[in-house]
């Protein structure tokens, strides 16, 4: 599995709008200039992000972004999903219940099962929050 550049953009303009929402919402020009990121790669990721309900929009002179939530309700997992899709390692983990027609009798399944929740409890056990914060824990 590997986070695409969407998924890591997506982390630091959640991250940037989470820093700077204490005076409203944050322009989109704004985070793009802070994070060094294309304004126009920026508008897909936060089309995503507003659909997936984390973050509201407004519009006009003082308009921009702001999350609808408190950083800490926010995990890492939830933001990647959100822009990446699921966070599976391999394909047939992708849809539940497994729809592959090995999946019964298939030997590795476990392993990639066992793969995919060491990751998801990771991802999932870290909010926006923990990493504003620097509490990020580290394995290893």
């Amino acid at each position: 599995m590997k986070i695409s550049t969407k998924g890591r953009y997506a982390l630091r303009m959640m991250i940037d709008t989470a820093q700077n929402q204490d005076r409203g919402f944050v322009a989109l020009k704004d985070i793009a200039e802070r994070q060094d990121i294309s304004k126009k790669y920026l508008e897909q990721i936060v089309l995503q992000l507003t659909q997936a309900g984390m973050l509201r929009a407004s519009r006009g002179h003082q308009g921009g972004y702001m999350l609808t939530e408190p950083p800490e309700k926010y995990t890492v997992g939830a933001i990647l999903r959100a822009v990446e899709g699921p966070l599976s390692p391999v394909a047939c983990l992708d849809q539940q219940p497994n729809q592959c027609e090995r999946c019964d009798f298939c030997l590795t399944l476990p392993v990639w099962e066992g793969l995919q929740a060491v990751v998801e409890r990771y991802l999932d056990g870290i909010t926006l929050k923990d990493v504003i914060e620097g509490n990020v824990p580290r394995e290893g």
